[in-house]
């Protein structure tokens, strides 16, 4: 890695030695020399991975053999990757719309209390832990050890996970909560929901607080409570940032593989794109399905991406 950011910097530093001792350079000449080097980059390690992939979805396993769209026409037909497919959109669905709701609730609850500042911490905290070590903290949650047969719930030994512990003292039954489908997709959901309310919540606070006093009193004055104050006045003050957090979510979301990876491993129905193009390129060595699953995904992206951008450049003019 150091000599890497030691050959930029000594590539750059070239370039701009050259470039500053060009008298009355033209302006492509600059222009080049300050964005050449970026332009390679992202070219050599984003443009020409992207093509190669599309090439290899209309291969065969082997990436000898073309094969056209058959790959494409199993990911859409197969029953088993229309599940995958369904459970992608699922997430997609749930997840920014819930993660949102949390956040904008939280926000709306602790502003300008004695406590905000504490209160958002907490709600932030799970942003500044991985993908994989929140998936760790969650299966231990969902802990299950087996109910000893003929003993009472109430003498039975105690449980691992912290929901089914709770299952018992209530006296209900443990459960194993990454099993057994659908549901277990929602147990999973609620992980990626942990992790990006609190990201919702600050973008979202940072919009209430940007709320004009004048307009509030304005409303107070008029006779809205609180409940009202919310629906006609902070909602459609925060609507950007609102469609902005829902589609960085979605994009977060669609791209999920952490989650699914270390708690179920795709397995029991809990399947999702992402971790089937990493289990068929490098478990099941189809590179033709992996690629196209990859390039499925690519696509799927992609309208929420430009979606968010003028979403963006909109909130910017209109500041």
């Amino acid at each position: 890695m150091l000599c890497a950011i030691a050959l930029f910097v000594i590539i750059m530093a070239v370039i701009l030695l050259v470039v500053e001792r060009i008298p009355r350079a033209p302006r492509w000449v600059l222009v080049l020399a300050f964005l050449g080097p970026a332009m390679l980059a992202i070219g050599f390690g984003l443009v020409y991975p992207a093509l190669l992939t599309i090439r290899s979805s209309f291969y065969d396993r082997t990436g000898q053999e073309l094969v056209g769209f058959d790959n494409y026409v199993r990911a859409f037909s197969d029953s088993s990757f229309q599940q995958i497919l369904l459970n992608t959109l699922m997430w997609t669905l749930v997840v920014p719309v819930v993660s949102t709701l949390v956040g904008l609730t939280y926000a709306v609850l602790v502003d300008r209390t004695r406590f905000e500042k504490f209160a958002k911490t907490l709600m932030f905290m799970p942003m500044a832990i991985s993908m994989v070590g929140a998936s760790i903290i969650w299966k231990f949650m969902y802990e299950y050890r087996d109910v000893l047969v003929g003993v009472p719930l109430d003498k039975q030994p105690p449980q691992i996970g912290l929901l089914n512990q709770v299952l018992l003292w209530l006296g209900l039954e443990p459960q194993q909560f990454l099993l057994h489908g659908p549901w277990n997709n929602l147990f999973l959901m609620i992980v990626m929901i942990w992790i990006q309310s609190g990201f919702a919540m600050t973008i979202l606070s940072a919009a209430i607080k940007a709320i004009p006093d004048s307009t509030v009193e304005a409303a107070r004055l008029d006779g809205v409570n609180g409940l009202q104050l919310f629906w006609h006045i902070t909602i459609p003050s925060v609507r950007p940032a609102t469609v902005v957090v829902l589609t960085t979510i979605a994009m977060g979301t669609l791209k999920v593989f952490d989650i699914v990876r270390t708690m179920t491993g795709g397995n029991f129905g809990t399947g999702v794109i992402a971790n089937e193009f990493y289990t068929q390129s490098f478990r099941q060595n189809n590179q033709g399905l992996g690629a196209a699953l990859a390039v499925i995904l690519f696509l799927f992206v992609i309208p929420l991406v430009v979606y968010n951008v003028r979403q963006m450049r909109k909130t910017e003019e209109v500041r």
